[in-house]
């Protein structure tokens, strides 16, 4: 069944302007050759983007309908005639196919009833496991990371710059950088410091920003 409206009255006419915010209307007449040719494209169009109380598609014979063809000046047929809110917004004369479609997706775009795409960055993150990530949270499990990548970078840089070091000054440099307490494969000195417990870490000779953050 066809979704286009065929006016019968000015009456008609103006309640299907009113109801509506975008109406594609066609002028046409009977003897009119290029409006039998246009005739298919324009139900096509009119099948695909009608929509109630939004989008109407409208035929209007002007020699039926005279009074509604003298409201718009109609003088040629076809002529395609797009309101939006009641008023006209695009004209288009003669029987062409693509300025007829590129007209009526146009307005379509301005009525917003259209294939509405999802909203890709809408919808909270999700943690490995199916909990999601949202607000502050997320945003302090990032900086928290973030301060824990930093502090070992640190930390790994003062290692290599104290092996070089040690290494520089020494007369056998590799005994020197296997020997030193910047080297992770040796266990960590005892302090001989009254109170302390065997094999107990030293207080460190640099501090981290761990050591300055607390």
């Amino acid at each position: 069944m066809s979704a286009t409206i065929k006016i019968g009255s000015p009456a008609q006419w103006r309640q299907v302007v009113g109801s509506h915010s975008i109406v594609v209307a066609d002028f046409y007449a009977d003897w009119c050759g290029p409006c039998k040719m246009i005739a298919p494209t324009f139900e096509s169009l009119s099948t695909k983007y009608s929509k109630p109380k939004k989008i109407a598609f409208c035929k209007i014979d002007v020699d039926s309908q005279t009074e509604v063809a003298q409201m718009y000046s109609v003088r040629a047929m076809p002529t395609f005639l797009i309101l939006r809110n009641g008023s006209v917004i695009d004209t288009i004369q003669g029987a062409s196919p693509p300025a007829l479609s590129a007209a009526v997706e146009k307005a379509v775009k301005l009525a917003g009833v259209g294939p509405s795409g999802g909203q890709v960055f809408g919808t909270p993150g999700q943690r490995l496991g199916g909990s999601r990530v949202t607000g502050p949270t997320a945003g302090s499990a990032m900086a928290r990371r973030m301060n824990w990548d930093l502090n070992n970078f640190i930390n790994m840089i003062i290692s290599f710059l104290g092996l070089y070091f040690v290494s520089l000054f020494s007369l056998d440099p590799y005994k020197s950088a296997e020997d030193s307490r910047y080297n992770k494969k040796n266990p960590p000195p005892s302090t001989n410091k009254p109170g302390s417990r065997p094999g107990e870490r030293p207080a460190a000779a640099f501090k981290t920003l761990a050591d300055l953050g607390s």
